[in-house]
């Protein structure tokens, strides 16, 4: 489920189900995405253009952003998958899933690799919250 959240410059869009809890968003802009208020995202809270470049950040495609009521489709990138350490396979590029489930956007996403994910294919920060670890990678 996306949950939107309006601001004078931006809407930011939030769908926990797929976050990988990667952590970029809290760190990069500890004053728009803030963990300890409710709602913990504050479109307001900085300029559109340091959320816009935050956002950019986020692997797993859990967090998008509109501007003047269209919303941002990245793109760009070549089509890769990348074993992230201690985490998900991070997909970019718009590599296609084929089957039932569909990302948000084809454009990245991540893929859960520790098994736990109550949303498969997708991570959603299972192993962050297990600890998960995998000293080859």
């Amino acid at each position: 489920m996306t949950r939107s959240h309006a601001g004078k410059n931006i809407t930011i869009h939030d769908n926990r189900s797929v976050c990988a809890h990667a952590g970029h968003c809290t760190e990069h802009s500890s004053s728009v995405f803030n963990m300890s208020a409710e709602p913990w995202i504050n479109a307001d809270a900085d300029t559109a253009a340091k959320t816009i470049a935050t956002i950019g950040m986020c692997p797993s495609g859990a967090l998008a952003y509109s501007t003047d009521g269209a919303l941002h489709e990245p793109s760009g990138r070549t089509p890769g998958i990348q074993v992230t350490r201690d985490g998900p396979y991070a997909v970019v590029g718009g590599v296609a899933l084929e089957g039932d489930a569909a990302p948000l956007s084809n454009e990245h996403y991540t893929l859960c690799r520790y098994g736990q994910s109550k949303n498969k294919p997708f991570c959603d920060g299972a192993h962050w919250r297990a600890g998960f670890k995998d000293e080859k990678n």
